[in-house]
């Protein structure tokens, strides 16, 4: 019965989101020719853009659904689904820009379909947003849950518990959890309900719309037990793997023509989101280089002036996928400086030139590694590149200090705007490195770019 009105819900908001593109494309057709707006070719005939829903429709909805936009998965959140309504209205209205370049016998206009680029997606959050808060308003009055059994009682078991427990909107309710044994005392607040033998009682006596088995990598052997007891029952079943432990980074989840394959250490700085951090990095890098070239010149004739040549400074670091690279920078120190083989600088280093000492507190030294992010070595933002001969000691002593190289060396990063820079800390260092490679957005990378800024206004 519940499968029934589950099938029923999604069918709707199907309807519904059918619904919301057609408005969306009608209402981008009345704002751009019924509402003032200049038409130096005149006002078209509505009905091309009425027949053209016999294509936009069942094609926003083929992309919905391959976008998982129908799927039942009450853990998922607003932002996950919005970012899903936002890939598919694009890869839809980049389909639609094709096609109408092949409709040699009409032309549509090109405002319309850029304002039913904005109004589609927004419809269609809107939607799914007011169904999100009434569904959490109901689930806080006890109504639509869905009562769960999680099999395990170890730290696994203890985490699927509390992520349920920190997500009441999901109408999610852990009944308790099964034990091999049906001993032990509650985990994270859920009490033990029985043993693994008592499984098809447990479901025959209680109402169980999901069982989640959390077992520890070492429990092969309930797990079969598990198996077994359940071959012959129609509870939905999932499976949390114990695979990620020791892991800092995220996870995937890929098919390989129908077998599951769970990717290990992955970034949030895949597919697009690599392209636009890539193209940001080239359209800024080479814009600044431009732009400074005045302070270029007036920074090198100060080091020539102050200390002689070299200009620049170039010394050997590790940056993307372990690959070692020449950075560049003015150079602050005596030329003299590594003679006694490679250091950290310090606060108040006494290799410093009198004119280095003024660089670095405005951190002009590192103006040439823009030339770095526009070749690709660096990104604008990401964790600072080390030098190689300190890698091999910080792998052995630091757990997963090779985990930062999945992304580019930035010009600055999370650790040095939280002033984890320098002869600092390593292991807050590497902490704050990997938050930023799992958390990446191209929002966090503007909120450090500022962050970087009004501290060295503030001459910190």
């Amino acid at each position: 019965m519940l499968y029934r009105y589950s099938e029923v819900f999604r069918t709707l908001i199907g309807v519904a989101d059918a619904g919301l593109v057609a408005a969306a494309w009608l209402a981008a057709y009345w704002l751009r020719f019924e509402t003032g707006m200049p038409v130096p070719r005149g006002v078209p005939e509505i009905e091309p853009y009425v027949w053209a829903l016999a294509l936009i429709v069942p094609l926003y909805f083929v992309l919905f659904q391959s976008h998982g936009l129908y799927e039942a998965r009450r853990m998922d959140s607003p932002l996950g689904e919005a970012s899903a309504v936002l890939r598919a209205t694009l890869t839809g209205l980049l389909l639609l820009t094709a096609a109408s370049f092949f409709a040699r016998n009409y032309s549509y206009s090109r405002g319309v379909l850029g304002l039913f680029a904005v109004l589609a997606p927004t419809f269609v959050i809107v939607l799914r947003s007011s169904i999100r808060f009434g569904l959490r308003r109901l689930r806080q009055r006890g109504l639509n849950l869905r009562y769960v059994v999680v099999v395990g009682t170890g730290p696994l078991a203890e985490t699927v518990v509390t992520r349920i427990g920190g997500r009441p909107d999901a109408g999610l309710r852990v009944l308790g959890v099964v034990s091999e044994g049906g001993m032990g005392g509650p985990v994270a607040g859920a009490p033990v309900i029985g043993g693994v033998a008592d499984l098809k009682s447990i479901l025959r006596s209680r109402r169980v719309d999901q069982l989640i088995i959390a077992l520890a990598r070492h429990e092969s052997e309930v797990f079969e037990k598990v198996t077994a007891e359940l071959a012959d029952e129609v509870v939905r079943v999932k499976v949390v793997p114990d695979l990620l432990h020791g892991f800092s980074l995220r996870s995937t989840v890929e098919s390989l023509d129908g077998i599951p394959v769970i990717g290990l250490q992955e970034t949030a700085l895949s597919g697009w989101g690599a392209v636009s951090k890539r193209a940001f990095d080239v359209v800024a890098s080479a814009s600044l280089l431009v732009a400074a070239l005045p302070l270029f010149g007036a920074v090198a004739a100060g080091v020539w002036l102050s200390s002689g040549r070299p200009i620049f400074f170039s010394q050997q670091r590790m940056g993307h996928d372990g690959r070692v690279f020449a950075m560049w920078k003015f150079r602050s120190m005596r030329r003299d400086a590594d003679a006694e083989g490679p250091a950290w600088t310090t606060r108040d280093d006494p290799r410093r030139t009198r004119f280095g000492r003024w660089l670095r507190r405005h951190s002009l030294d590192e103006l040439p590694q823009l030339w770095n992010v526009l070749r690709g070595d660096m990104s604008l933002v990401g964790p600072r590149p080390e030098q190689p001969a300190y890698i091999e000691a910080f792998r052995r002593e630091v757990p997963g200090y090779m985990l930062r190289h999945k992304v580019r060396a930035g010009m600055t990063g999370w650790a040095q705007v939280h002033g984890w820079r320098g002869d600092t800390s390593i292991h807050e260092r590497v902490e704050h490195d990997l938050y930023y490679a799992q958390k990446w957005s191209f929002w966090l990378d503007l909120r450090i770019l500022v962050m970087t800024l009004v501290l060295r206004r503030r001459g910190e």
